[in-house]
């Protein structure tokens, strides 16, 4: 009989774990959410931020097409210029303290 409570004992014991367990990982899975969500809600707000900046120095950006601005930018960003100096704020980026 004893053998028998023990093995009782340590099904139940199981069964505990196994819930914590899937607690767990529901838990795991609730946290990835969330993340996914605030780095999807910070892209889109820096999106937004960044595209309304463009839009402030575009002479009226309601009569350009998607294609324009995109003609605009790619000619903005392969000038040496612009090269070196997004080159120099992303090396001083690396080099600030957080």
């Amino acid at each position: 009989m004893p053998d028998t409570s023990k093995l009782e004992k340590l099904n139940r014991e199981l069964e505990k774990s196994e819930k914590k367990l899937r607690k767990a990982i529901n838990d795991e899975k609730a946290l990835q959410h969330q993340l996914k969500q605030l780095t999807r809600k910070e892209r889109t707000h820096r999106l937004c931020t960044r595209g309304g900046m463009l839009e402030s120095f575009l002479q009226e950006p309601e009569r350009l097409t998607d294609d324009d601005v995109m003609l605009l930018l790619k000619l903005i960003f392969h000038r040496q210029d612009t090269q070196e100096l997004l080159k120099k704020l992303l090396e001083r980026e690396m080099t600030e303290p957080p």
